[in-house]
């Protein structure tokens, strides 16, 4: 399952994204959305975790949790295709 993690940190790491998840079950892939420019992140990441029970774990524990100074939100990636159809 495909999570999106939204108002992290800015200078939260993908390494900290990942021991952070790690805790629930396997991260398949972990990675930070970063600004072009800047080369910063904007705020927001994507976790794969392959077994659906640890991923939904990851989401009740995790979303709303303190993380630095932010709350950050967790829940299921939409997939892009299927957003395009709801339109």
């Amino acid at each position: 399952m495909k999570l999106l993690i939204r108002n992290l940190d800015r200078s939260t790491t993908e390494q900290e994204l990942k021991v952070l998840f790690q805790e629930f079950g396997t991260v398949q892939s972990c990675s930070l959305v970063m600004d072009r420019d800047g080369g910063e992140s904007k705020g927001f990441g994507f976790v794969e975790m392959p077994k659906m029970g640890e991923a939904k774990a990851a989401i009740k524990n995790l979303n709303n949790k303190t993380v630095g100074e932010n709350k950050i939100r967790v829940k299921k990636a939409e997939d892009k295709k299927a957003e395009g159809k709801k339109a």
